[in-house]
């Protein structure tokens, strides 16, 4: 089975059974605070075109700052939660299934981010469809942490953070394959189902 029939089955099964459960998402995040129930941000795709994003909203509407540090003042009382059990990310099923975005692969950057990629990294880490999970943002799931104990959060994450993930992604670009897709979804599951 090739990798974009896996992405689309998967996705049109996760949207039909999850829907139940989007619906309350977006009906919390509606009543929580005042906007919108999805986010929308542009980030860098596959061969650097850049694409839409949906996320489920998290943030007050006039959030600004691109990092999320620690415990971020911006972030309402659903968002917490949505965070935490990762189920912001579900509307991005909607990404993977119009060919923006596959399950497994690397997480799309702003394209702010992108323009810092080392040459050597860019064109392999832009080889492949971003992802909803991959090796990176496993290692690297308590990112907000992470910054919150720097001094200056957005150079820890360009000088430390970025670099790191990139060899991860990289490394996950060149080697990727069903089998591993796999593992790597199973071990999202297993992590998502423990919080």
């Amino acid at each position: 089975m090739s990798k974009r029939l896996f992405d689309v089955i998967c996705s049109v099964l996760g949207l039909l059974l999850l829907s139940p459960l989007l619906l309350l998402a977006a009906a919390w995040i509606k009543l929580d605070s005042p906007g919108p129930a999805l986010f929308r941000q542009t980030r860098v795709g596959r061969f650097g075109v850049p694409f839409t994003i949906h996320k489920f909203r998290t943030m007050r509407v006039e959030a600004g700052a691109a990092l999320t540090v620690g415990a971020d003042p911006r972030i309402t009382r659903a968002g917490h939660l949505l965070r935490q059990t990762k189920l912001d990310e579900l509307p991005q099923l909607w990404d993977v299934l119009r060919g923006a975005m596959s399950l497994v692969g690397p997480r799309p950057e702003l394209p702010r981010y992108v323009a810092c990629y080392p040459a050597e990294l860019r064109d392999r880490v832009l080889a492949v469809r971003p992802g909803i999970t991959d090796p990176a943002s496993l290692a690297f799931s308590h990112e907000a942490e992470l910054l919150a104990a720097a001094a200056d959060p957005e150079r820890e994450y360009r000088e430390v953070v970025l670099p790191a993930k990139l060899r991860l992604s990289a490394d996950y670009a060149e080697h990727a394959s069903l089998a591993s897709d796999l593992r790597l979804i199973l071990v999202t599951l297993a992590r998502v189902a423990r919080r």
